[in-house]
């Protein structure tokens, strides 16, 4: 079962958060934690947050199960832009320069590995005539 965590208007700028967000991408949830908070970039506090939020949604979906035992990854992430700030700057010869100031939305998608199941083993076997 998967659990879901946002974080909205995130006051940096999409590109910036996507590169971070690319390095946890399929990651497992201890290996992903374990980036983030050693990654000097500016958006890995704000995505490690969102991260263990995702994974304590998860443990209310699933109250029966531990963390250790269901193996969590991060199934899915992605960025998107949010609101833009939109300001005017002093330019030569009475012009003015536009300044944007990005926000973003962060999603995350955790869930636990999926287990093969092993098919019974009459069904495959086959017979050899010869």
């Amino acid at each position: 079962m998967e659990a879901i965590a946002r974080l909205t208007n995130v006051p940096t700028s999409p590109q910036k958060m996507r590169m971070v967000a690319d390095m946890i991408r399929g990651q497992r949830v201890t290996k992903a934690l374990n980036i983030l908070k050693f990654e000097a970039r500016i958006g890995a506090r704000k995505l490690e947050k969102v991260l263990l939020s995702a994974i304590s949604n998860w443990e209310q979906k699933n109250e029966g199960k531990k963390i250790e035992d269901a193996d969590l990854f991060v199934k899915t992430i992605f960025v998107d832009g949010g609101t833009m700030l939109k300001r005017m700057r002093p330019a030569p010869q009475g012009r003015g320069y536009k300044i944007r100031k990005r926000s973003n939305h962060i999603t995350i998608i955790v869930d636990e590995v999926a287990v093969p199941k092993v098919a019974d083993s009459t069904e495959n076997k086959t017979e050899n005539n010869g």
